[in-house]
């Protein structure tokens, strides 16, 4: 198809009736971002995370106060260093001894869950967002209002219970990545990543399976 051809395509438009924005986002179907209960919803957000990259780590009770309000899914022992960015918090289910180092991002626009005894790195980034492929679907338009939208939609992501992920670890929408797994630093998983798997690259790709004979050459000195 030339380019004049496609130039030509009208711009897909999401069937009606509609849910609500949210439901529809939740969904993972085509929705407008701009609605005004997902801007109220991303703001205070905005402003959880603002005010808990503000607050000093050895004020323990009020960080602790701002995760609970700002990740309403999360097990005992959460441990975040910060700074942090959410897209939305309601939408991470975080499960018990989690621990997040500096920079750890998560666009929640679809759900994202989060096992137990998860390690992430620094700079990590969870994103579920996805962005049509095409333009004249992609590009941001204008409502009869005068204001100004796009739409988007996203996938989810699960992550299972005693991963570790290691620095700038970019995981994208649609990803279930297996209990028991390592994502080495750097890595951009695009792809689901089978338990008890190292993967490492762009895109992720399992190198080996896991198993006791990966037992630590030092672990005498924790005995």
């Amino acid at each position: 198809m030339s380019i004049a051809t496609a130039t030509e395509l009208p711009p897909v438009e999401p069937r009606l009736p509609r849910a609500s924005e949210r439901e529809e986002m939740l969904a993972g179907k085509l929705y407008n971002p701009a609605d005004p209960e997902l801007v109220a919803l991303r703001d205070k957000a905005a402003d959880l995370c603002t005010r808990f990259n503000a607050t000093s780590r050895a004020d323990h009770a009020t960080r602790a106060a701002i995760l609970d309000e700002l990740l309403p899914g999360h097990g005992k022992g959460l441990d975040v260093l910060g700074p942090i960015f959410f897209d939305y918090g309601c939408n991470t289910t975080i499960g018990e001894r989690v621990f997040a180092n500096f920079n750890f991002t998560v666009l929640d626009c679809n759900p994202v869950t989060i096992g137990d005894d998860v390690l992430f790195g620094p700079n990590v980034s969870l994103l579920p967002p996805m962005h049509p492929l095409r333009w004249q679907d992609r590009n941001v338009r204008q409502a009869p209002d005068g204001s100004m939208y796009d739409y988007e939609y996203g996938k989810p992501i699960v992550i299972g219970s005693n991963c570790w992920f290691g620095g700038n670890v970019t995981v994208i929408g649609g990803v279930t990545i297996g209990e028991g797994c390592v994502i080495g630093a750097g890595s951009v998983v695009t792809r689901d990543i089978p338990p008890h798997t190292v993967a490492v690259g762009n895109p992720a790709r399992p190198i080996k399976e896991i198993t006791d004979k990966d037992a630590s050459v030092l672990q005498y000195y924790a005995q």
